[in-house]
C-alpha cells in the first residue's frame, strides 16, 4: 500500500512539473520504476499506460488556457507516433540484463541536456511568431518518439527544447502543444509494447495510481505554466534524473562501482546540481531586473515623446 502511494506521489509530481515544463513525466516515473527493479520494457510500458491519461488531461486543461498550437500537434504528434511503436517493438525484444543500463544511460543523457540547456541558456525569445515547418517538426517527432519509448521518456525533453531552440512560439504554447500531441505517442507506444511484451508483465494497478496522481496535477500544472519559472524548474528536474540514473548504472553489472566511487560521484553530482539550481535562480532574477528596467526606460520614452508632441 505504502508503494501505491507513493507511486501516486511521483505520478502528481512528475505531471506538475511535466505540464510546468514540457518534459519529465515519463523520464521521471521511470527513473524511478527503475530503481526500485522494475523490468525496462515493463517499466516503460507502465508509465506510457498512463501517461495515455494523463497526456489526455493534460492536453485539455492547456486548451482552456489556450496553450496550444493545433497545427505543431499534428505535424510532429503523427511522425512521434509512429517512433514511439518503433521504439516500444524494439525494447521489448531486448533481454532484462541489457535494457535496463541502455535505458539509464539514455535517461542520464537527457537528464544531462535537461540540466545543461536550461542551466546554461535558459528560454530564447527570438523568431517569436515565425512558422514552425513541417520538415522540422516531422523528423523531430520520429526521432523523439522513438527515444520516449527506448528510455521510458524523453518526448518533452527531446521535443520542447528544440521547439524552443527555435524561439518561433511563445513558451507556454510549446509546452502546451508537447504536452497534447503526447496523447499520440503515449498510445502508440503502449500498443507496441503490449504487442511486444503482452499485458501479464504489467502491474495495471501501479499504472492506476501513476494516472490518478497525474490527472489530479495536470489542471494545476497548466495553470502554473505561466506563473513558475521553467529556468529554475528544469536545472531542479535535470538534476534528479542525473543524481537517479547514475545511482542505477553505477550498481549495474555493466559497472558495478565500489561503494567509495558511488559516495564520490553522488556528492560530486549533488554539489553541481546545487550550483546549477543557484546559477538558475541568479540568472532569473537578472533576467528579470533587466526587463524591468527595460520597461521603466520605454514607458520614460514614450511619456517623453507624449509630451513632446502636445509642446
Amino acid at each position: 500500500m505504502r508503494s501505491l502511494i507513493l507511486l501516486g506521489l511521483v505520478g502528481f509530481a512528475a505531471q506538475l512539473v511535466d505540464g510546468a515544463l514540457g518534459m519529465a513525466y515519463g523520464v521521471t516515473s521511470t527513473t524511478l520504476l527503475l530503481a526500485i527493479g522494475t523490468n525496462a520494457a515493463a517499466a516503460s510500458a507502465t508509465v506510457h499506460l498512463a501517461e495515455i491519461g494523463t497526456t489526455l488531461a493534460s492536453g485539455v486543461s492547456h486548451w482552456r488556457f489556450g496553450n496550444i498550437d493545433w497545427k505543431v500537434v499534428a505535424r510532429i504528434g503523427v511522425p512521434g507516433a509512429a517512433g514511439a511503436f518503433a521504439g516500444a517493438t524494439f525494447l521489448s525484444s531486448l533481454s532484462t540484463e541489457v535494457a535496463a543500463p541502455i535505458m539509464s544511460i539514455i535517461l542520464l543523457a537527457l537528464g544531462l541536456y535537461v540540466l545543461i540547456r536550461f542551466t546554461t541558456f535558459g528560454l530564447p525569445r527570438g523568431n517569436l511568431g515565425k512558422p514552425l515547418r513541417r520538415r522540422f517538426l516531422a523528423p523531430l517527432g520520429l526521432v523523439a518518439g522513438f527515444i520516449d519509448a527506448t528510455g521510458g521518456g524523453g518526448w518533452g525533453p527531446v521535443g520542447t527544447p528544440a521547439i524552443l531552440a527555435s524561439g518561433r512560439l511563445a513558451p507556454r504554447k510549446v509546452i502546451g502543444s508537447i504536452d497534447a500531441s503526447e496523447f499520440l505517442v503515449a498510445i502508440a507506444a503502449s500498443v507496441g509494447f503490449l504487442v511486444g511484451i503482452g499485458s501479464e508483465n504489467i502491474d495495471f494497478a501501479w499504472v492506476a495510481v501513476l494516472l490518478l496522481g497525474g490527472v489530479i496535477a495536470a489542471p494545476i500544472a497548466a495553470w502554473l505554466v505561466r506563473h513558475i519559472p521553467p529556468r529554475i524548474l528544469g536545472s531542479a528536474v535535470g538534476g534528479v534524473i542525473i543524481l537517479t540514473n547514475v545511482r542505477t548504472l553505477l550498481r549495474s553489472d555493466l559497472v558495478d562501482a565500489p561503494g567509495s566511487v558511488q559516495a564520490t560521484a553522488y556528492i560530486g553530482i549533488a554539489v553541481v546540481w546545487a550550483a546549477a539550481i543557484a546559477y538558475s535562480w541568479r540568472e532569473y532574477h537578472r533576467d528579470k531586473a533587466t526587463e524591468s528596467v527595460e520597461a521603466v526606460e520605454a514607458e520614460m520614452g514614450r511619456r517623453a515623446a507624449g509630451e513632446a508632441s502636445t509642446a
